[in-house]
């Protein structure tokens, strides 16, 4: 079973930022732009994953959204690769339409 993209996820077009749950802070939203790979290209740092606001800290999963992006348009080759190890769960479903770019998550 696939784990499904939450119902506020910043990814979806249809969530704005401010009702995310837990608060909401636009300077660690655009703070994210770390975890967004230059396409084609491996990193010349550590791999760092968009957690999902849903899981505690100590049970983090990566953003369903963030995730779905990173490994399609987004082309993280590193993600890829751990995704295809088994490293990280890539089984998961996106629900409605999604932004294209992190700028575009940004209210």
């Amino acid at each position: 079973m696939s784990r499904r993209q939450c119902k506020k996820c910043p990814w979806k077009t249809s969530t704005d930022p401010n009702d995310i749950p837990g608060g909401y802070s636009e300077k660690l939203h655009a703070g994210l732009k770390k975890t967004i790979a230059e396409p084609a290209r491996l990193p010349t740092g550590p791999l760092h994953l968009m957690a999902c606001h849903e899981f505690p800290k100590s049970a983090e999963k990566p953003c369903v959204g963030w995730l779905v992006h990173q490994l399609g348009p987004g082309n993280n080759i590193v993600l890829r690769l751990m995704a295809a190890s088994g490293r990280i769960d890539a089984n998961v479903k996106t629900v409605g339409p999604q932004h294209e770019t992190l700028e575009d998550t940004l209210p």
